[in-house]
């Protein structure tokens, strides 16, 4: 086993791995690839790499992908996400590496440079070791190792003259594949490699057949002159406490290139960065075939705009442009860089006994969502990473954390973080589940085995360090965890904590192990995080959990729509509950939805009498789930908490648990009900003591808000319970009064809807909360005898990709209750993904008029209706006009 720090950081200098992606003079090669079998060539790398070498049998490969996804695009393989079609494609614990073991090529132009012009072959993900081959000859000296180091070649001595050349890639699978055996992680050996681990199996996922063997990133040739620029690092100084708006005092620049010589001779220049119309600037001598690391002199950005995390303010960024110029005149290379100008701050809090966040010098409470990877098989594009955080912007979610089983986020997810405010505390590679926390008779490795993995801890070392510097410049980038639920081994903590982080970063909060006590003082046992699955709502007010709980919660069943897209219509099986336990299909098992635990919280609602009737009502829990849970911890910020993470908000794959939206970005009722209950400024019902609380997740104190709290029976008679001015202090909550006894006696035979609104003194609502209250049995016996509402609704086309909906509620009509908004294609009726509204799941109470506006990707010309379904609306199809 290499422990040591120096070998590392030797593999990534020898390496020179860790380029920029914006580099002005790179480009991708992500098109007409071809792959073949390993073992269906007899022919040599030397001989494959050859232009003149036949590939007319090779198949169409996908790269960046992984062996899998070229299967499947080319049909060889079904759909490992519908059904149980998974089962049917071969396990690489049961065929050996060699099945996996996959040739890749790619012909391409590129002439060879003249003077001291240089051209790199850059890899960014290759998973797990590779030869590379160019032309006839090897690049390569030995087989490359690791999934997550990066790799870069200079490749002009390779060249064909005539411009004209083939790359050549034997790419084999990890080591270990390790036994997918139904255990968290498999067998556990997975994580003998440094790797992903999810893809042996978890709860909410199976196995991935290949591993995710591939070219898995981006491939990218770039141009430069004799001098190459490696990892520009912007450090941003934020001192004292801002606000987000208002004139700024300064803030400082702080600025390093490593410079790469790639000449045999000594080389003068200048090196210069250049933002919001400054220039700094530093000559230098470069030593030949040598990198250099360069400290450029600080620079002070008068009145800067600040980046803030969603819900606090804008999230302001900087084009920053490197550039070396040779004898300071001709443009040898340049990076750009976006960067947001903020600082993070950790402080301890001694009453909740947990850290706490600051942006910029303001507290930050917490709000997040646990994040495992964008898709299973890595199929991964800046179009989903977007959309999908987006999403948790409409959360009204302020962190992401990326889960230590899978991987170090790509910067096309970071670049969208930035764009959208969420923080990202991002885990390295290690999990309790393989790494040994706890006893687990599924392993094969006992647990002092497994607490020494991965087998090579200079590998992960120098993975760390380059992944490092990959993401670093991102002002959405808050927190480093060096796993998941577990520490590493000494030998590879404490040189990432002590060395590597100091060395190339050390401007953020680094946490030892997702659970530990430096950031949430485990006062109370267990195992510092839960509880996972649903909870009686009271739950979330007043039982106290962990200070600053890194996962809590697991539901998210989509709705009907959802489901048929990977379940067939024979399965389509609503789950029944008897005395000996749940009754669940096959198809639903095997998409992990066992165990969820929706029986008792459905029941309320009436038994469900169809498969669509069971989604409907488990949307009702859904929304009910996850806006108590955020009301409930942010009632208690800085008093019993300072942040929550909720386990999980996405899936990487059709699993049927922990998701606020599905696979195919499909919103459930989750989403919205966590985006009600996480509001910057909110007004909440306690359901234990019936106390009215006010929720200010800003910096400003609100002053002369009218609480108006309203009543409304199952016919739509309403009644005021009260109405009074209010104000709420900064960054905190306060009760105003109890009404329990009086909803108490209100609901008691049928149930009620409880309507909270705070209102400027433009009478503009400013925060809005509907609850539905059952009865005093529990029951939602009201809910069940609603009479139909006539909903009036239209639809308009505001401009391309947004489409604006107004509902109406005539007077003296009960409530239009948890109506479903969705845009269909007007052919096919099926829904236009991903779709972002404003509200959904949403009630329109009597004589009130909503008007929400839907964003979609731009589709070319199709024909879209507006879909609209409610518990007490007919289910109807509307014109959209123009």
């Amino acid at each position: 086993m290499q422990t040591k720090l120096h070998r590392s950081l030797l593999i990534v200098a020898a390496l020179f791995s860790s380029y920029v992606s914006k580099a002005q003079s790179e480009h991708e090669l992500n098109t007409q690839w071809k792959c073949l079998k390993a073992d269906a060539v007899s022919s040599t790398g030397t001989q494959i790499s050859k232009p003149d070498f036949n590939t007319n049998t090779w198949m169409p490969a996908t790269v960046p992908g992984t062996v899998l996804t070229t299967l499947l695009n080319n049909k060889k393989v079904p759909d490992p996400f519908y059904g149980m079609n998974n089962e049917h494609i071969a396990d690489i614990y049961k065929t050996g590496n060699a099945y996996y073991t996959y040739w890749f090529l790619k012909d391409f132009d590129e002439k060879k440079p003249t003077a001291d012009g240089q051209v790199f072959l850059n890899l960014r993900g290759v998973n797990y070791s590779c030869d590379i081959y160019l032309n006839g000859k090897k690049v390569t000296a030995k087989p490359h190792e690791g999934m997550f180091l990066r790799q870069s070649y200079n490749i002009t001595p390779f060249l064909n003259a005539n411009g004209k050349n083939r790359l050549a890639i034997l790419v084999k699978p990890a080591p270990v594949a390790g036994n997918p055996n139904g255990g968290q992680g498999g067998d556990g050996t997975i994580a003998r490699n440094v790797a992903l681990q999810y893809t042996a199996g978890w709860d909410w996922i199976q196995p991935i057949r290949d591993r995710n063997t591939g070219i898995w990133d981006k491939v990218t040739i770039q141009e430069t002159g004799a001098v190459r620029i490696l990892n520009p690092h912007i450090i941003t100084l934020v001192p004292g406490v801002r606000m987000p708006e208002g004139p700024q005092k300064p803030a400082t620049i702080k600025a390093t290139a490593e410079l790469q010589n790639a000449t045999a001779k000594a080389i003068k220049g200048t090196l210069k960065y250049m933002v919001d119309g400054q220039t700094v600037s530093k000559q230098v001598t470069l030593a030949p075939s040598a990198i250099t690391k360069i400290n450029l002199p600080d620079l002070t950005l008068n009145n800067p705009k600040l980046w803030w995390p969603n819900g606090y303010g804008p999230q302001n960024l900087y084009q920053t442009k490197f550039q070396f110029l040779v004898n300071g005149q001709a443009v040898s290379d340049q990076n750009n860089v976006e960067v947001g100008v903020r600082e993070i701050q950790t402080s301890w809090n001694t009453t909740t006994q947990s850290k706490q966040v600051a942006v910029n010098g303001q507290k930050i409470f917490i709000k997040g969502g646990n994040w495992i990877i964008s898709d299973a098989m890595l199929r991964f594009s800046d179009a989903r990473y977007d959309a999908e955080v987006r999403y948790h912007k409409d959360m009204n979610l302020n962190l992401i954390r990326v889960w230590g089983g899978a991987l170090i986020e790509r910067p096309e997810f970071y670049a969208a973080c930035d764009k959208y405010g969420m923080l990202v505390f991002q885990d390295f590679w290690m999990s309790g589940d393989c790494n040994g926390r706890w006893i687990d008779p599924m392993k094969k490795d006992d647990q002092w085995t497994r607490r020494k993995y991965p087998d090579d801890h200079g590998l992960y070392l120098a993975s760390a360090a380059d992944q490092v510097k990959l993401v670093r410049n991102h002002a959405s980038l808050a927190m480093w965890c060096a796993g998941n639920e577990i520490p590493p081994p000494d030998d590879i903590l404490l040189p990432l904590r002590d060395s590597i982080m100091p060395k190339l970063d050390g401007t953020r909060w680094f946490i030892e192990y997702s659970n530990s006590s430096e950031m949430s003082y485990n006062t109370m046992g267990g195992n510092g995080d839960g509880p996972y699955g649903i909870q009686p709502i009271e739950s979330f007010w007043n039982n106290r959990t962990y200070p600053f709980n890194s996962e809590v919660g697991s539901v998210g069943v989509g709705d009907y729509e959802s489901l048929v897209r990977f379940i067939s219509s024979k399965n389509l099986i609503a789950p029944k509950y008897t005395s000996k336990g749940e009754d669940v299909d096959s198809i639903w098992d095997y998409h992990k939805y066992k165990g969820v635990g929706y029986n008792e919280f459905l029941k309320p609602y009436g038994d469900p009498e169809s498969v669509k009737d069971f989604a409907m009502k488990a949307q009702l829990v859904n929304y009910d789930q996850y806006r108590a849970l955020m009301e409930g911890f942010s009632s208690h910020m800085w008093e019993w908490y300072t942040g929550s993470i909720i386990w999980k908000t996405q899936n990487p794959w059709t699993a049927m648990r922990g998701q606020m939206y599905d696979y195919y970005l499909d919103p459930n009722a989750c989403l919205y009900g966590l985006r009600k209950g996480s509001q910057p400024l909110h007004i909440a019902y306690n359901p234990v003591d019936g106390m009215i609380t006010g929720i200010n997740n800003t910096f400003k104190t609100v002053r002369n808000l009218m609480l108006v709290v309203k009543t409304y029976d199952m016919a739509g008679k309403d009644s005021v319970l009260t109405q009074v001015f209010i104000s709420i202090g900064p960054s905190s909550t306060q009760k105003f009064l109890t009404l329990k006894k009086q909803i108490d006696a209100l609901r008691q035979k049928q149930g009620l809807f409880l309507n909270l609104e705070l209102l400027n003194t433009n009478k503009k609502v400013m925060s809005s909360n509907l609850y539905w209250l059952p009865n005093n049995d529990g029951e939602y016996s009201g809910l069940q005898k609603m009479h139909k509402a006539a909903l009036n609704v239209s639809a308009k086309q505001l401009s391309a990709g947004k489409v604006q909906v107004t509902l109406s509620n005539p007077d003296n009509a009960p409530v239009a209750f948890f109506n479903r908004l969705a845009l269909i294609n007007a052919e096919t009726k099926q829904r236009i993904l991903p779709a972002f509204a404003s509200d959904n799941y949403l009630s329109v109470l009597p004589g009130e008029t909503k008007t929400v506006t839907i964003d979609y990707p731009q589709s070319g010309n199709q024909n879209m209706l507006l879909n609209i379904k409610g518990w007490n609306v007919n289910d109807q199809n509307i014109q959209i006009s123009k």
